[in-house]
């Protein structure tokens, strides 16, 4: 569903390399971003759909999963608000190879094609920031990969609370449920870990919620479970 969202504009014009895009652009950017809003479990942007542009999570949090595989289903990561994603879609003529599924109401912000593709011909502050953004992604994506094939269920759900898919907030307004469906474990295996990391100090449960107490103990509990 298409809506006009003042938050928007704002959220494109705080980005680091709007202030030195052309002051033409910027214009289009003002009139031509714009967002859509998705119910908790739809598929907003479904693999193989065609690709309209470069995405953001304004509110909320989505997954981007593989589609399903031998009736099983893997999810690659999930993107809370004020983080970009889609850019390799968005840099490939092809259309989408992951779904995109809102895990809580969601509104997320296009950055049109066209327009992408504008800036990435043109300017360089927006390229330095493409190519940064990529490298976390990449950063990530290798993690998951070892952590599937070779690490624990208590290391795994650990790696899904640290900074490297969480920079903004160590408060993660996150549920047992929605950690579960991002690790690809169940309910009650996550609520074990997290049990676990609870009495050791390293995350406090309130509601349902999980924040990071201690984010030294959380990297040495990292180090500790993961396999040699």
């Amino acid at each position: 569903m298409l809506c006009f969202a003042p938050t928007a504009q704002r959220f494109i014009e705080s980005q680091p390399w709007f202030a030195s895009v052309p002051s033409a652009l910027q214009a289009r950017l003002r009139a031509e971003v714009f967002s859509t809003q998705a119910d908790k479990g739809e598929v907003v942007m479904p693999a193989g759909s065609p690709v309209l542009g470069w995405h953001a999570v304004l509110s909320g949090l989505v997954m981007l999963q593989s589609p399903a595989s031998k009736g099983r289903s893997s999810a690659f990561i999930g993107v809370p608000d004020g983080e970009w994603f889609g850019e390799g879609s968005a840099m490939k003529p092809e259309p989408r190879r992951y779904h995109v599924v809102a895990l809580r109401p969601t509104t997320l912000l296009c950055l049109p094609l066209p327009l992408f593709n504008a800036l990435r011909d043109t300017h360089l502050a927006f390229n330095q920031f493409l190519v940064l953004h990529l490298n976390m992604r990449l950063g990530q994506a290798m993690t998951i990969i070892e952590a599937g094939r070779t690490q624990s269920t208590e290391h795994r759900v650990a790696l899904y609370l640290s900074r490297l898919f969480w920079r903004s907030t160590r408060r993660l307004n996150l549920t047992q449920d929605e950690l579960g469906q991002l690790v690809g474990l169940s309910r009650q295996t996550v609520n074990r870990v997290l049990r676990s990391l609870e009495e050791l100090g390293i995350v406090s449960l309130d509601f349902g919620k999980v924040a990071i107490v201690d984010d030294d103990a959380l990297g040495a509990y990292l180090a500790a479970t993961a396999a040699t």
